[in-house]
């Protein structure tokens, strides 16, 4: 696999920006993003606030007949791919459809549709028709396919489950087709929209949030000594993974290379991780290793960061080794 992979374009909706523009101006100046929760009655909920999308009105995006079928994760990802493949500047009608394809990650898709069905169900017993498009709406790979039905994308296209880690894992797979020839460019990303009754109350039950109600903007604090979970948080991100001489064709602008990538697994428990760090060293040493680099070379970790007790901990001890 001796191809290079680059970025040549980005994309995103996001609780501190709506378009990369905000969002990096955001992120620069240490503007939080956590609000008390809007989408319903915190009431008997723990915790009260969340990152959520701002000033966002799907109508600017989308018709009535398209609203009917799009949960708003999928929204968040078909805004998000749109800005990013006009930042890449390609011309979709000149490349070969089936040399693109699309790789997209999400925990759990469309899980505020499903959650208003069932409630709606519950409360409605003699009732018992759902949507028409309650099934695609929850899937999670329907938004690789409406982001493929959109621009007629016709190469690989399928979609990533693996909790946190659902978009580093497809932008990994999207860098590896791309180094097999299977692919000269990738649509890859991810999008979540779950800050929902069910979402919050589960990982409440987990003790995995913040209750820090009276903070919230600086509640989530990784590695601080009083940390006391994470703010959970919804929108999306996409990148334009291309092969290096496709772009040099075409005179495109390029972010970055993606130089390596490394996977592994703990093995040890259900929501904790390995005390001693194995997996995360294994995989960052992986990654190391497949780039080709020297440790000394890194300059930046962009580390998982859930402001837990022991998430943290851990994380600490593996990047010391």
């Amino acid at each position: 696999m001796n191809k290079k992979v680059v970025i040549t374009g980005i994309g995103a909706i996001t609780p501190i920006g709506n378009n990369i523009k905000e969002y990096w101006y955001s992120l620069i100046n240490g503007i939080s993003g956590s609000t008390p929760i809007s989408y319903f009655n915190t009431k008997y909920f723990k915790t009260k606030f969340a990152c959520q999308i701002k000033k966002f009105d799907p109508d600017n995006f989308f018709s009535i007949k398209e609203k009917k079928k799009l949960d708003p994760c999928a929204q968040y990802g078909l805004i998000a791919c749109e800005e990013a493949i006009f930042d890449s500047g390609l011309i979709l009608k000149k490349e070969k459809k089936d040399r693109i394809g699309v790789v997209w990650g999400s925990g759990l898709g469309g899980i505020s549709n499903f959650e208003n069905e069932v409630f709606h169900y519950a409360n409605n017993k003699k009732k018992t028709r759902f949507n028409t498009f309650f099934i695609p709406k929850i899937l999670i790979d329907t938004i690789g396919g409406l982001i493929s039905i959109k621009y007629g994308i016709l190469g690989p296209n399928y979609s990533t489950v693996s909790s946190c880690a659902s978009s580093a894992n497809a932008i990994i797979d999207a860098y590896h087709l791309i180094c097999l020839d299977k692919a000269d460019i990738i649509i890859t990303g991810g999008s979540e929209a779950a800050i929902t009754q069910t979402v919050i109350g589960g990982f409440n039950a987990l003790n995995a949030l913040s209750t820090n109600n009276f903070n919230y903007k600086t509640a989530s604090r990784p590695f601080e000594r009083d940390r006391d979970g994470f703010v959970l948080g919804e929108g999306s991100g996409c990148l334009i993974l291309e092969e290096y001489n496709h772009a040099v064709s075409r005179g495109t602008k390029i972010y970055a290379e993606i130089g390596g990538v490394g996977m592994s697994s703990d093995a040890y428990h259900i929501t904790s991780p390995d005390p001693n760090g194995l997996g995360i060293i294994k995989a960052m040493n992986l990654a190391i290793k497949s780039a080709n680099i020297s440790k000394n070379k890194i300059d930046y970790i962009n580390t998982h960061g859930t402001s837990t007790r022991k998430g943290d901990i851990t994380e600490i001890k593996a990047i010391k080794k």
